[in-house]
């Protein structure tokens, strides 16, 4: 049985719900999928997980959350190697330069990108449900 791990920052709720659809769907498909917070995710235990999904809001200038989010990917970066990976996260402007480098980023680290990144302006609406739910469904069948 594949086993997902759903780490996530979130400051508004927004990408919390992205969190919850995106491991709804993984669990559907077949998959254990467990959520964390990037403060809760212990990264010791990464080995653990088949793969991984990964969302954090765009910040400040089109950036990962630097406290808690940014240290725990970094952390993690290189575990992600060879794991399919799917990325997600909210944002309220700009034009989703952070999740295209971060995208960029994870895949040199040799993490396998198993959807295109999903973005949602402000709350999910019904096309990014929709991407979160395919998400969790492409991580669960990887």
């Amino acid at each position: 049985m594949k086993k997902i791990a759903v780490i996530y920052w979130s400051g508004t709720g927004n990408t919390e719900a992205m969190a919850d659809l995106v491991a709804a769907a993984a669990a559907d498909a077949g998959a254990a999928a467990d959520k964390f917070t990037a403060a809760e995710f212990n990264v010791s235990s990464a080995a653990d997980y088949t793969g991984f999904a990964l969302g954090c809001p765009a910040m400040g200038a089109e950036q990962l959350e630097e406290t808690e989010f940014e240290p725990m990917y970094q952390e993690l970066r290189s575990a992600l190697s060879g794991k399919p990976l799917g990325l997600f996260g909210s944002y309220g402007w700009g034009d989703g330069e952070w999740i295209r480098i971060w995208a960029e980023d994870a895949e040199s680290a040799g993490a396998r990108l198993v959807v295109e990144p999903v973005m949602a302006n402000g709350s999910p609406d019904g096309d990014a449900e929709a991407a979160c739910a395919a998400l969790g469904t492409a991580l669960a069948n990887a």
